[in-house]
């Protein structure tokens, strides 16, 4: 059974990826060819010629059409075929499926599902973004390994002590795994996991990065809601000072299925200090791939078992760090039912409410 929802915004690019000809991906297991027009307008395409099926993607550009490299059909971007070389008439069955298509936040969102359910309303509000007063460190990594899986990966973060242990790990005798999170449902469309760890020591990365050192607390707060739109945000403040947390940044995981084994993985590190930094912004875009690339080792490694097994049942054995992801997956289990037992079903985003104030960013980094 599927586990792609479908009447709901998936990300498919960054919107800079539109500045070549023409981009192909496959989405949901179906695959896409997306174009930005001469007008600036988005389309996506089924990647397929309607008259044998070959690939539009192996033929080129002209103008504001795709020209079939098999027999030289021509295909507009609103799936019209318009030209059919050695004849003038154009059957009525020579349209290319089209997918509901927009740009926002810097993003290039897909509807996958009924078209006319595709409310421009229902995407979700990831403002800072795109906002003049903030920066984001953005990258994609490719993952052979169920979205669900990253997911899972990214709602218990103890898994940091082990995978990232000269980033953003704490020594096995502070094992962040020590620390149990504190997992919360919002209203039945969102979970987070918060995790305050009191006087530990700064992990590498942030030593690195903020010049700190000695004894820290912590904070994580991990935040999911169904398809595959995860945040984490990460603070600390000097250990027995008391007061707010500080933040460098709030970082936005996009995920979206490729196939059923594989994922696009959209990730972004917004910032509203040193916003004209394009050194330090390519520094987390460095550090942050170098990090991700860590956990595809682990999540790959998993992905292959389970297919091997011919399973995707996760976790064989339940333990307490599993709570959150567990509540993720039943979410997503829900909102994937809804979908089966009304097609007309679409997924409402939970506003996305941060839960550290940015405003205490800057003076950390002083």
């Amino acid at each position: 059974m599927t586990s792609f929802l479908r009447n709901c915004w998936h990300v498919a690019a960054f919107a800079n990826e539109l500045d070549a000809d023409f981009l192909t991906r496959r989405l949901l297991d179906e695959p896409v060819l997306l174009l930005r027009t001469s007008g600036g307008t988005i389309a996506a395409l089924d990647d397929h010629c309607p008259h044998r099926l070959v690939p539009l993607s192996i033929g080129k550009r002209v103008g504001d059409t795709v020209q079939c490299g098999y027999h030289g059909t021509v295909v507009g971007a609103d799936g019209r075929c318009l030209r059919i070389p050695g004849q003038a008439h154009i059957p009525n069955n020579s349209a290319t499926r089209t997918f509901p298509v927009l740009e926002r936040f810097g993003l290039i969102w897909i509807w996958m599902g009924d078209p006319a359910l595709a409310d421009p309303s229902l995407v979700p509000n990831l403002f800072w973004l795109d906002d003049p007063h903030w920066v984001a460190a953005k990258g994609y990594v490719h993952m052979d390994a169920d979205y669900r899986l990253v997911t899972d990966n990214l709602l218990d973060l103890s898994h940091e002590t082990y995978i990232h242990q000269t980033s953003l790990g704490n020594r096995e005798e502070e094992s962040i795994a020590e620390f149990p999170a504190v997992v919360t449902i919002e209203d039945g469309r969102a979970v987070h996991a918060r995790r305050d760890m009191a006087g530990i020591e700064a992990p590498p990365a942030w030593v690195a990065a903020r010049a700190t050192s000695g004894k820290i607390d912590r904070l994580q707060i991990a935040s999911y809601q169904p398809p595959g739109i995860n945040m984490t945000e990460a603070g600390h403040r000097q250990h027995g000072h008391g007061g707010d947390y500080a933040t460098f940044g709030r970082v936005m995981h996009l995920l979206t299925p490729e196939t059923a084994t594989s994922t696009h993985y959209f990730f972004a590190l917004a910032r509203n200090y040193q916003i004209d930094d394009a050194a330090l912004t390519q520094a987390i875009v460095d550090s942050t791939i170098a990090t991700f690339t860590e956990d595809r080792f682990v999540l790959e490694l998993q992905q292959k078992a389970l297919t091997e097994r011919g399973d995707d049942r996760v976790p064989s054995m339940a333990i307490a760090l599993d709570g959150a992801a567990i509540q993720g997956r039943r979410l997503l289990e829900a909102a994937l039912r809804r979908e089966r037992e009304d097609p007309k079903a679409v997924l409402r985003p939970q506003p996305i409410v941060p839960k550290l104030d940015m405003r205490d960013a800057e003076p950390a980094l002083r």
